[in-house]
């Protein structure tokens, strides 16, 4: 049934039935499938998705779901760190009273939206696209935004790896809790948030201090004076940054200022030029999303499943599917030295639905 979920995301297009029979032909092809037995009903399949749960997929997720990139793919290391970005999508779900009890329905309007939807925020690696972990939850009530549900993953950072992220994910204890993982982070942050100039750096960045908005303006004050002198500073109460701030124009010729922090305080690892281009790898993580939501389950479609864990259980077959094809792509594009960008992700899922045996083999 594992192998079933990750095929109900291979073939979005076709009821229990056709897929148990598309998959019985493979796993034939694996010798693990007796040409005696029939391919079990759309009741069956149902029952059987039940006995099996989500949590079998979500370990197997959690074993398998690593970064595929290596030092020879092309746009997936800066420096010593490989690029990771964190991210978030919402999905519809059928409108059933289990779903819409757990997941809820998007707030604002005036009328009920039409089907309750899921929010999944996953990091994925920017290099191959590949989804490395993930959280999924309701999209209204209390937790129910990116940065409750991304507060989940902060604790499973690797140190090599440099994560990037927007600005909505930015908080003081937000930031405390991923830089404590060792990785190193590069996060846009809003315009509003106070970031006094401790030192001009010779490549246009600057360093600063971030403060404990808890602090009081006193304590204030005698944290950004130890900053300015170069103290050691507790970290539950302030921590040093650095920050690139740069203009992108916009067809007025005003443009946006962009303003970024980062954990990497060196100068000399990382330049500004370098960091503001990694920034904008962070679009990759979209090209991720689209990926599983366009090209996997079909433009503005709904999720099968019609409760709860069901539609957590088709999530992670989802996520499965989409490693194992970015796996594919980006070992491909490794070996013609080319980036993995190049290949595109719908070529692909057409070679693998052809020829799902070699392509998914165990």
């Amino acid at each position: 049934m594992v192998y079933f979920a990750m095929a109900m995301a291979l073939f979005a297009e076709d009821d229990y039935e056709e897929v148990a029979a598309r998959l019985a032909g493979a796993l034939g092809s694996w010798g693990c499938w007796d040409a005696r037995w029939g391919p079990p009903t759309s009741g069956g399949i149902t029952r059987a998705r039940e006995r099996l749960g989500f949590e079998p997929l979500r370990d197997i997720f959690a074993q398998v779901a690593v970064p595929v990139a290596d030092r020879l793919t092309r746009g997936a290391f800066v420096g010593p760190w490989r690029l990771m970005s964190i991210d978030g999508f919402e999905w519809d779900v059928p409108d059933t009273p289990g779903n819409a009890a757990a997941f809820g329905y998007p707030p604002g309007g005036r009328e009920r939206p039409a089907f309750p939807k899921v929010r999944v925020v996953t990091i994925s690696e920017c290099g191959s696209h590949a989804v490395v972990d993930v959280a999924a939850g309701p999209v209204a009530g209390k937790g129910a935004g990116e940065q409750s549900l991304a507060r989940g993953l902060y604790g499973r950072l690797e140190p090599e790896w440099l994560l990037i992220a927007d600005r909505s994910f930015y908080g003081w204890q937000d930031w405390c809790a991923a830089a404590a993982s060792g990785a190193a982070l590069l996060w846009r942050v809003k315009a509003d948030l106070a970031l006094p100039v401790l030192e001009l750096l010779p490549d246009g960045s600057y360093s600063s201090v971030l403060i404990n908005p808890r602090a009081s303006s006193t304590a204030r004050q005698r944290l950004l004076e130890a900053a300015r002198a170069g103290e050691d500073l507790d970290e539950d109460k302030a921590r040093y940054v650095r920050v690139i701030e740069y203009q992108v124009p916009d067809r007025e010729g005003t443009g946006e200022l962009i303003a970024l922090i980062t954990t990497i305080t060196d100068m000399a690892a990382a330049p500004a030029p370098l960091l503001a281009q990694a920034y904008h790898e962070r679009w990759e993580h979209e090209t991720a999303n689209d990926q599983i939501k366009t090209h996997l389950r079909g433009p503005g479609k709904v999720l099968r499943s019609r409760s709860p864990d069901m539609v957590r259980q088709e999530i992670y077959g989802y996520l499965l599917t989409h490693h194992a094809i970015s796996t594919l792509i980006c070992r491909a594009a490794t070996e013609a030295d080319i980036d993995p960008d190049r290949v595109k992700f719908t070529r692909t899922v057409r070679i693998v639905r052809r020829a799902v045996g070699p392509a998914f083999s165990p």
